[in-house]
């Protein structure tokens, strides 16, 4: 029998291709077991080759597991667009399974079992949906790809669910992603409700064996859904029909790690390539998806209940918050209290007009640097003195300080006398138990408020909340984030959506710029039409690309070299902007000095081109940023 040769990269690896040789015919995608010195590894075959001129160590044995074509096509997408070797890209995927379960109603499409369903052509039971919920479910269905924007409470999850009925029907299966898995337990009740086992939740915390449990169901054919956050859109579900991406526009879809890709982008791309129709959805879309995607509008809450608004001044928790939340608590009703996360770094604001001070060329917050006694863009690295004087009123002092979660409860346990609170914040929630317990504990009354971070616009839908407590906007609105005004609107409405699901509700607003929020409380989609306006005018997404190029090492001198090399070699391309560049915002991590490079483009393909051009091991390159601090 006639030699093959095929080219192979190990899984998890930023290793080179090798060539390895084999008796048999095997097809792209097939995992295989190689050795490699003393010990043996698996990894995956990208291409047969012809016989190279040096010797060839032979393949040890064939897995049953094969990515197909498609997972291949979009791994080296992945692996392009965001920079990563291609087995860092295929190794986010979940392989198929070649072989399955003989069934003469089997049949088989690219090399893949797709096994029978007990539910094709049976009608699934659906939740009831109101007129204007059908008429936004038929709409989706005429769709390929198409952004869902609903209002807080408006019944999207009926419509998600009345869609995954449809496509069970039809014999095809769903993904369905979550930002966090904050959403897991609540949202994993709704769907067994409808799918029962069919339904199978998919994130980072849940055991190695349980994902061998799902993978099984899946390769049987009995787990036809999978719901999760963005590791859910790599599982090798066969037939895949529909891909829904909730809250699209969290940035915890974006990875911070290499292949720093975007699950929402990638779903997108995963749908074009599948026959798979994508749905984004949010209450709060992001401009970028609002202004590229046909839209469909969900504009009055299934439940419409009055919502009061109060606007305060400050930045601490103060009377008329304590006397809210006291009185809510009197009278058996649960609250909701958000404080913005406690980032790196602090921003000089005024408490007057709630204004931040703004770099005067990136129109974004500047950093205090008190070592250094100045204030830093960490766009451009523009740096001054630090002032004392707001630019927008003229008040004095300016100030920093913020509260943080810890300091919220005591000052509020000890006010108001038997208040139970659930800390809602990655420092106490480590772990999908607690995460279940607490949410649990006030799912049945037995806590009264929650208090947290970020955490808590995540989608949960509690009836008994009427009273939400939103502080630090204005700490928001001053990030140094090109898309700062627009996290903090995101947030304003989607905490405040997480009360008067039921009934009346109050919303307590702690800001200095109460105007800027009160000019669009009635319609986020005018907030989007003007943060266009705005993007477009400034030189941002989604008129123009961004890219940032991180470097680190332990020798400084050398990262600050290899930071003026890379900058020296992207000044040849003409099209490319250099924002700015040097030491970056957080400028040591694990003993490596980090230096950073922004870089601007109109159009991604000379940026991309630039970038593959400087790309080495010594730096890395984060396309399409959405964390610059």
């Amino acid at each position: 029998m006639r030699v093959k040769y095929y080219e192979i990269v190990f899984l998890k690896s930023s290793a080179p291709a090798l060539t390895y040789s084999s008796q048999y015919i095997l097809a792209e995608g097939t995992i295989v077991s190689v050795p490699l010195k003393t010990t043996e590894k698996e990894a995956v075959i990208i291409r047969k080759v012809e016989k190279p001129p040096f010797k060839t160590a032979e393949i040890i044995s064939v897995s049953e597991k094969i990515y197909i074509s498609e997972q291949m096509e979009i791994a080296k997408f992945i692996s392009h667009y965001y920079f990563s070797s291609f087995s860092e890209a295929i190794s986010l995927f979940l392989p198929y399974c070649r072989s399955g379960y003989p069934h003469p109603d089997n049949n088989v499409k690219n090399g893949i079992l797709s096994m029978p369903h007990e539910n094709v052509g049976v009608r699934i039971p659906r939740p009831t949906l109101s007129l204007s919920q059908k008429k936004v479910y038929e709409e989706l269905l005429q769709k390929d790809k198409v952004l869902l924007f609903g209002v807080t409470g408006a019944g999207k999850t009926e419509i998600f669910i009345s869609l995954m009925a449809k496509m069970l029907e039809e014999g095809k299966t769903s993904i369905f992603l979550m930002p966090e898995i904050s959403l897991s337990p609540q949202m994993g009740k709704r769907l067994k409700v409808y799918f029962g086992d069919a339904v199978a939740m998919w994130h980072s915390k849940i055991t190695k064996k349980k994902k061998e449990q799902i993978l099984e169901g899946i390769e049987t054919g009995n787990i036809r859904i999978v719901a999760g956050a963005r590791s859910a859109l790599f599982t090798p579900l066969p037939d895949l029909g529909l891909i829904i991406v909730d809250e699209e526009h969290d940035d915890s879809y974006k990875a911070q790690t290499r292949p720093r890709y975007h699950a929402r982008d990638v779903a997108v791309l995963m749908g074009q390539k599948m026959g798979a129709k994508v749905v984004l959805a949010s209450a709060t879309p992001s401009a970028t998806s609002y202004y590229k995607y046909d839209v469909v509008k969900l504009e009055k809450p299934y439940v419409e209940t009055k919502k009061t608004y109060l606007f305060i001044p400050g930045d601490t928790i103060q009377t008329p918050i304590l006397n809210a939340l006291h009185q809510n608590f009197m009278q058996k009703n649960q609250s909701l209290l958000f404080l913005p996360t406690r980032g790196n770094f602090k921003y000089l604001y005024c408490e007057n007009c709630g204004k931040t001070h703004l770099c005067p060329y990136c129109s974004v917050g500047m950093a205090l640097h008190r070592k250094h006694r100045h204030l830093k863009c960490h766009y451009c690295n523009f740096t001054e003195a630090i002032v004392d004087t707001c630019t927008h009123c003229g008040h004095s002092p300016l100030k920093s300080e913020r509260m943080g979660t810890q300091e919220a409860i005591e000052i509020i346990t000890s006010s108001i006398d038997g208040i139970q609170i659930e800390q809602f914040d990655k420092d106490s929630i480590t772990t999908a138990k607690k995460l279940k317990e607490a949410l649990g504990r006030f799912e049945r009354g037995e806590s009264h408020l929650l208090l947290g971070t970020q955490m808590l616009s995540k989608g949960h839908d509690y009836a008994n909340i009427t009273l939400s407590v939103i502080m630090g906007l204005d700490y928001i609105l001053g990030l140094a984030d090109y898309r700062a005004r627009e996290r903090a609107m995101s947030l304003l409405f989607q905490i405040a959506g997480r009360s008067g699901r039921a009934k009346e509700a109050k919303v307590i607003v702690q800001t200095g710029d109460a105007e800027f929020f009160k000019t669009y409380l009635n319609d986020y989609e005018d907030f989007i039409k003007d943060e266009l306006a705005f993007l477009e005018m400034a030189g941002y997404p989604p008129f123009v690309s961004l890219a940032r190029i991180l470097v680190a090492h332990k020798d400084e001198a050398k990262a600050g070299k290899i930071t003026l090399d890379t900058v020296t070699k992207l000044k040849v391309f003409e099209q490319i902007e250099i924002v700015g560049h040097g030491k970056a915002p957080v400028e040591r991590i694990a003993n490596k000095f980090r230096f950073q490079i922004l870089l601007r483009a109109k159009n991604r393909v000379p940026l991309l081109k630039a970038l593959h051009s400087v790309d080495c091991r010594e730096i890395e390159i984060d396309m399409d940023p959405v964390e610059f601090s």
